[in-house]
């Protein structure tokens, strides 16, 4: 915890009441949600960002795009356009946001849109030919004008919210008790070996509800990186100096995978969703090789030289219990 963050202790219980209101005043009705008769699933966290939504975005995408008509609404953070917008493969991340462009360089077939306003996004998406049957709602657990029929609270393995405290000393959004929101709660980035006994110790601090399941889930690394025209095995770097470059919340576990692997590289750290300045950019196009994560290259592959710049391909796998998982998210679209 840095000083600043020490300093902002007292301001802790306010922060909490504030939002704890808030909640409470959704609970009784008082301010009002809207609710919708159609398929509608939010992904979220308690915590301020690093917690894996976009890979679990991408999950249920895969998931669901061959079944139903299917789009994905996002705010589109740190874009320079207003309003409900639709991503196009052509569209900048300065349009529409680095994770939605992302998802739709990924699912060029499948809708996806942003807008701030939650329900003027949804409005705008119903209101197309052909009409999306499910809707796919990007960190979007705190937003509630918006019921979603279904809720996916994610929690990181590193930082889970039960050990955490409010803005502005800790790192969680809103109280704890919101965690009670949610149908469905995903420890994420565990170790690839993470043993039973842990997963059950977890399991207690985080006191599930009867209505909801728990998983485990861990990133799993491609065994190539990309850019936008090849893939080349990660193995060829083993004799390559490289710098990797990063705008995440967290790049540990990356840079702890590169580690392992025995790979030889320099680290440049920036902020989650990093806009890159012209200054920034012409040091990174002297560079020979520069890897980077997926989001990062979406925002970097206009002003990078292609052959240079390559991007590390993750996906999300469940410890155990994926079957289940798919179960439970299709029985509700077919409840819907």
């Amino acid at each position: 915890m840095n000083l600043l963050r020490k300093i902002l202790l007292p301001f802790v219980p306010f922060y909490y009441l504030i939002t704890w209101l808030r909640n409470k005043l959704y609970d009784l009705g008082i301010k009002k949600s809207t609710t919708y008769t159609f398929p509608i699933i939010a992904v979220g966290n308690l915590s301020v960002g690093g917690t894996g939504k976009s890979p679990m975005i991408e999950y249920l995408v895969t998931l669901l795009k061959d079944t139903v008509s299917l789009a994905t609404l996002s705010r589109g953070y740190k874009r320079e356009t207003k309003g409900f917008k639709l991503v196009a493969t052509s569209s900048t991340a300065k349009q529409v946001g680095d994770e939605p462009l992302q998802f739709k360089r990924k699912f060029a077939d499948v809708i996806v849109a942003v807008d701030a306003n939650r329900r003027s996004g949804i409005s705008n998406l119903r209101s197309l030919t052909p009409q999306p049957e499910v809707i796919l709602l990007d960190d979007a657990y705190q937003h509630r004008k918006v019921k979603a029929g279904f809720y996916i609270l994610l929690t990181a393995y590193y930082d889970l919210y039960c050990n955490d405290i409010v803005l502005p000393t800790g790192n969680l959004r809103e109280p704890k008790k919101g965690a009670d929101r949610a149908d469905i709660i995903i420890v994420t980035k565990c170790p690839h070996s993470l043993s039973f006994e842990e997963q059950k110790r977890i399991t207690d601090k985080l006191a599930i509800k009867p209505n909801q399941d728990l998983f485990f889930t861990t990133i799993d690394y491609g065994n190539d990186i990309a850019n936008v025209s090849e893939k080349k095995s990660i193995s060829s770097l083993q004799n390559v100096h490289f710098t990797l470059v990063t705008g995440i919340a967290n790049p540990t576990p990356l840079l702890d995978y590169y580690t392992s692997l025995g790979l030889t590289f320099d680290h440049i750290s920036f902020s989650d969703h990093h806009n890159f300045t012209d200054t920034e950019l012409d040091k990174l196009n002297n560079l020979e090789c520069i890897i980077t994560t997926e989001k990062d290259y979406v925002r970097l592959a206009s002003d990078i030289s292609e052959e240079k710049l390559w991007y590390q391909p993750i996906e999300v796998r469940f410890l155990e219990g994926a079957s289940s998982f798919n179960d439970r998210i299709l029985k509700f679209i077919e409840k819907k």
